[in-house]
């Protein structure tokens, strides 16, 4: 049973389960400011859907890649996203068809709640959810081979549109669930760089066409500047419309995007990637706070 409970915390990188909710239900905080109705119970559902709908395309991560997981020759950043440091599915632990279960129920539960929201936030929301796992699988595959990034450019769109969808689960698509895209998209485009950084060993043995294999590191560090500078940009233009507080949040988030970059730009290799990661997941909690709080203050 133990090592059951293990695998499926590896699977779902467990101990990161709060952040999702928190995100999610950040989108959600901002439509109760420009709607109104706020309610305890439309919030624990917006919750669980936010937690169940991430944690299956998770797993749906690991199945997808889980024949090229194999080829991993250093395993800093799996011990750094797994709580118990192992990829299940190549270890053995858990079987591809068991992860494949693990990810129908996920999904299956996040689809059944988000199907009881009134209409059209259902619709939105499923939507949504069901353009984010075509588009996850559509990552892990098309960069496999790809001469340019168009998987990367593509595939973080799915988690752009996360708090997106928590947005729309009371709310309706407007200049604010706009806005948050616009703030959010060159974010992930830059987390993305510096984790493909830190782990560039396992990828181009695996054979993954990202961007530190396809340009190099110094064509990375500059790709992950260049998306920091647009999301600094966004971050001034979307705070201003929601007040003093987000703004506030914001600017320590960009404190940190800038240490990021220093480290990485400076260290130029997988260890510096791997000291600024925590930082860039650090400010996915200050944005989110600074947004529920802005909303609720």
């Amino acid at each position: 049973m133990r090592e059951t409970l293990t695998a499926f915390a590896d699977l779902t990188r467990a101990h990161f389960f709060f952040v999702w909710p928190l995100l999610f239900c950040s989108g959600l905080a901002l439509a109760f400011q420009n709607y109104g109705g706020f309610s305890w119970e439309l919030v624990g559902r917006a919750a669980l859907i936010g937690l169940l709908g991430f944690e299956a395309g998770l797993v749906l991560n690991d199945y997808v890649d889980r024949e090229y997981d194999r080829r991993d020759v250093n395993g800093s950043l799996t011990r750094y996203w797994r709580p118990f440091g192992e990829r299940p599915i190549p270890a053995g632990r858990i079987s591809p068809r068991a992860a494949f279960a693990v990810f129908l129920v996920l999904a299956g539960s996040a689809a059944a709640l988000a199907a009881t929201l009134p209409a059209p936030h259902n619709l939105y929301v499923l939507g949504i959810m069901g353009y984010s796992y075509a588009v996850e699988y559509f990552y892990q595959t098309k960069k496999r081979d790809q001469a340019i990034p168009v998987a990367q450019v593509v595939g973080r769109t799915d988690f752009a549109l996360f708090p997106v969808a928590g947005y729309l689960v009371h709310g309706s698509p407007d200049t604010t669930a706009l806005l948050f895209f616009l703030f959010f998209y060159p974010w992930t485009l830059a987390h993305l760089a510096a984790n493909d950084i830190a782990d560039v060993e396992n990828d181009r043995a695996r054979g993954m066409a990202t961007v530190p294999v396809l340009y190099g590191m110094k064509g990375a560090a500059v790709w992950l500047l260049g998306f920091s500078a647009v999301h600094a940009v966004m971050a001034l233009v979307f705070g201003l419309t929601l007040g003093p507080v987000a703004m506030a949040g914001f600017a320590v988030g960009l404190v940190l995007l800038g240490v990021v970059n220093y480290l990485i730009l400076r260290g130029k290799g997988p260890a510096a990637a791997m000291r600024a990661l925590p930082l860039m997941h650090a400010m996915v909690i200050v944005y989110a706070a600074a947004i529920i709080a802005g909303a609720v203050i």
